[in-house]
């Protein structure tokens, strides 16, 4: 990105030039990583002596109070954890399983020569909001969308001769700004479902809600992320990036994927042979994985719990990530050996170490995020401002469509520190949806304000796990490029869903639009504690 804008540039370039400078003059986000978690450490111990403590929101004889992490007992748990919150720190083995079948793709030529199919094929103006809509869609294959999507959106732009960090973005505002939309239910519903339930049963016993309660106000801001995404790209985010940016991006992306040289647009008979091959691989593996899933009786075929006690989510869905390193693995390797960039089986060996140690950067920062976010969740540092930013919200007094806006930023703002969806609203859920039905605001309604907040800051939070792997695919563009220039690049699609998406639920509740199947109520009579 250019970091000194003329003096014509409008003040929303120049605003996210000073942004992205600032941003770029912190430290190495290893070293922010770092420097957080001694910090937790140290706050830790001051809510201690601070006395920090909130009532349990469903448990009322209970207090929820900081844990000291500079204690023996709390320096002995950092010190005996380490190794496993490096190794359970989620995305780390969700992307680098992934990375092995997309990095032979990749590497063996596959995915370039689709993508430059690909943009052969595809109008112009309809490749914007053609990424913004997949981002949200993916959110059925659970986080997979932060790992597959983005490098490939970066791509498509380069070979369209535009932006690719353009294109990272509007992918990435559809799969983090958009993940509680979609066309369909996903596994997050029932998750949300299962707490506000059990949270609305606290005013009333006889209370029942829809797994799919918000299904037709996720459809409709599917279509409204998809709208915001292509707009802001369109007029803020890609009119950043002067025709030197572009040139500049594209030869480092070119670089670092080992390419000097541009390639020809031509498909030789070498890659038409790949493909065939490659097709060829794909319905095989495509055929055996469908099996598996439909047959009765086959190994990904029904539901389970992952969680005992918690609501069932299809086998397949579950395994997503494995079912990508096929579907992508067998691909790549089929091509390779039609094309003739894999001649033996250590060539893809070969292929397969050179796709994990482009992701030694990734690997550093993991361990360090990893670290930070269990420490922060071990202190109990994220539960404590969770309770008590939502005591002070209720204090406030506010009458029902001005609460349900506080709902929705107080969300968005605890989304800052607490990255897990369902967690949030296991704290938030007793106390939200007691207190939206006693002014008349029904759960689902409520559930619904949760979803918005919580997907808005996505793109911005650092403790989103997937946030460092977006600056991994950043800096393959933009070698330079830090937190700050991740942050300058989202935050106008942050700023337009705080605005956009909140005034969109309120026109839907004023409307009187059904949230759902079963035309679930927004109203309700005002219900009193114990009614």
């Amino acid at each position: 990105m250019s970091s000194t804008p003329d003096a014509s540039a409008g003040l929303a370039a120049r605003l996210l030039s000073w942004v992205e400078r600032v941003g770029n003059r912190l430290p190495d986000p290893v070293t922010l990583f770092g420097v957080g978690a001694l910090a937790v450490l140290l706050a830790s111990q001051m809510a201690v002596w601070g006395g920090w403590t909130v009532p349990h929101p469903t448990e009322a004889d209970r207090m929820i109070e900081a844990r000291s992490l500079l204690t023996s007992d709390g320096l002995r748990w950092v010190f005996t954890h380490m190794v496993e919150n490096f190794t359970s720190f989620h995305p780390l083995g969700v992307v680098l399983v992934a990375m092995l079948g997309i990095g032979v793709a990749e590497r063996s030529g596959l995915i370039a020569v689709l993508l430059r199919g690909l943009v052969a094929i595809t109008p112009r103006m309809l490749v914007t909001p053609s990424l913004v809509f997949v981002g949200v869609l993916s959110s059925l294959a659970a986080d997979a969308g932060y790992v597959v999507l983005p490098p490939l959106a970066a791509a498509i732009f380069a070979g369209m001769g535009r932006a690719p960090l353009a294109g990272l973005a509007a992918v990435f505002v559809g799969v983090a700004g958009g993940f509680s939309a979609n066309l369909v239910v996903t596994s997050l519903d029932p998750l949300l479902q299962g707490l506000t339930l059990e949270a609305s049963t606290l005013m009333d016993p006889e209370s029942f809600i829809r797994v799919d309660c918000n299904w037709w106000f996720m459809i409709g801001s599917t279509g409204l992320v998809t709208l915001v995404g292509w707009a802001i790209t369109a007029w803020i985010v890609e009119p950043r990036f002067t025709p030197e940016d572009v040139r500049t991006q594209i030869a480092a992306g070119r670089i670092a994927e080992g390419e000097e040289g541009a390639g020809s647009d031509r498909v030789t008979d070498a890659e038409r042979r790949g493909l065939a091959f490659a097709a060829f691989g794909f319905a095989v593996a495509a055929i055996g994985l469908g099996l598996m899933i439909l047959l009765p009786g086959g190994p990904l075929h029904g539901t389970y719990a992952p969680v005992p006690g918690r609501p069932e989510v299809p086998v397949w869905a579950d395994v997503i990530v494995p079912l990508l390193l096929v579907l992508f693995l067998v691909p790549g390797a089929c091509y390779g050996i039609g094309a003739g960039t894999i001649r033996s089986d250590r060539d893809v060996a070969k292929l397969l170490g050179e796709s994990m140690s482009s992701m030694g950067t990734y690997i550093v920062l993991a361990f360090f995020a990893g670290q930070f976010v269990a420490w922060f969740r071990e202190s109990n540092l994220g539960t404590l401002l969770a309770v008590t930013g939502v005591g002070w919200l209720q204090g406030l007094g506010l009458g029902q469509m001005p609460l349900l806006v506080g709902v929705i930023a107080l969300t968005a703002g605890l989304n800052l520190f607490l990255g897990s969806a369902s967690a949030k609203w296991a704290l938030l859920a007793p106390v939200f949806v007691p207190l939206m039905m006693g002014l008349g605001l029904a759960p689902e309604l409520t559930q619904a304000a949760y979803r918005v907040g919580d997907s808005a800051t996505n793109s911005i939070a650092p403790l989103n796990p997937y946030l460092v792997v977006i600056l991994v695919y950043l800096r393959r563009y933009q070698p330079a490029g830090g937190l700050g220039s991740l942050v300058s690049l989202m935050l106008p699609y942050t700023i337009a869903l705080m605005v956009i998406w909140p005034a969109f639920l309120l026109l839907w509740a004023w409307l009187g639009i059904p949230l759902g199947p079963g035309e679930p109520q927004l109203f309700i009579e005002p219900l009193a504690i114990g009614g």
